[in-house]
């Protein structure tokens, strides 16, 4: 990736896209082509306020929707480089919508894989989620079926100069919706609602994501799911650093949630290579071997039976730590 580069990245509106914008345009202020592909008009508005096309001359804001083959198809003519970030990922309204999840999460998926095929792209990058292993919500089923689409699309670009891979993390903090920003608002009743006193959740900042996938378009062979090692949280400890002084009510697990998330499930230890930053879940049916993997990129084959979930993580953060983190990335602590 350089300033000669011509990227586009789909949902590119959202906290992702709007991160992953940020550190393009940083690092590249000159770059050739970078295309934000979103369907919200006011988003994208919006977004034009703090980067606008008049100060960066590469910069396009292009409105679509992936579930429309024919306008993404036109918006990745020229593109080298493609992030696919849109999805609806809500697990409540996923249960309650499900085929419009699947529209845009599976169908969207195979849209941006015919409309790279056919446009000569170089490398494409897709975001999943943890919830994508062993998935039981309707929104993890759609994003493993789309990391499946997408790791599979290797098998049939024929001659095409492409590669695709996944990049496969956990709830980024302080994003739309998350338990953070959700215990901040609900501190001022002093009650914070616990699902379950054992549940735990990965952590990842929105920057340590963005580097995830900038580092995959560097380094994919193709075909690989990418699982960055990062740490795990208790969700007790997330409501003492909001909040000490509150009560905590236990709730109960709501449709669709787990009680620890899984990145790497023990059926995938078969296929799953150790590169010391990260993970690489590879196809089963993929063109390369574990052990050729493993050669070509100095990495470690992981145990058989071994499985990354946020429960026997061994990294777990401390409550002081959440509180410094949360300070950092989502916004001041609530004053009760």
């Amino acid at each position: 990736m350089n300033e000669d580069s011509s990227i586009l990245i789909t949902g590119g509106t959202g906290s992702f896209g709007k991160a992953f914008l940020k550190e393009i345009l940083g690092r590249y202020p000159k770059i050739r082509r970078l295309v934000v592909f979103s369907r919200d008009e006011l988003k994208q508005v919006e977004l034009e306020q703090s980067y606008s096309v008049s100060k960066y001359r590469g910069l396009r804001y292009f409105i679509g929707d992936v579930r429309d083959d024919s306008r993404l198809r036109r918006a990745v003519e020229g593109i080298d480089l493609l992030v696919h970030a849109a999805a609806l990922k809500q697990v409540v309204a996923a249960e309650n919508n499900p085929f419009e999840v699947i529209k845009t999460n599976v169908f969207g998926a195979q849209n941006v894989i015919e409309a790279c095929l056919d446009a000569g792209v170089k490398r494409v990058v897709a975001l999943s989620t943890d919830k994508a292993a062993a998935p039981v919500n309707l929104y993890g089923a759609t994003k493993l079926c789309s990391d499946k689409l997408f790791t599979a699309a290797n098998n049939i670009r024929g001659s095409r100069d492409i590669k695709f891979s996944v990049v496969r993390y956990g709830n980024v903090m302080g994003s739309r919706g998350s338990v953070i920003p959700f215990f901040m608002d609900r501190a001022k009743t002093g009650v914070l609602p616990i699902t379950d006193t054992a549940m735990t959740r990965f952590n990842i900042t929105l920057q340590e994501g963005v580097e995830m996938v900038m580092w995959a378009l560097e380094h994919a062979i193709g075909g690989e799911i990418f699982v960055p090692k990062i740490p795990s949280y208790r969700i007790t400890d997330v409501a003492e650093a909001v909040a000490p002084n509150c009560r905590h009510e236990v709730v109960g697990v709501r449709p669709g949630e787990k009680i620890h998330e899984e990145m790497i499930t023990v059926s995938d230890s078969f296929y799953t290579v150790d590169l010391g930053r990260c993970y690489a879940i590879l196809p089963p049916a993929g063109e390369h071997s574990v052990e050729a993997y493993c050669k070509a990129r100095g990495g470690l084959p992981v145990p058989l039976g071994y499985a990354y979930d946020s429960g026997t993580n061994p990294d777990f953060l401390t409550v002081e730590q959440l509180r410094t983190m949360i300070a950092q990335h989502v916004g001041p602590l609530p004053k009760i």
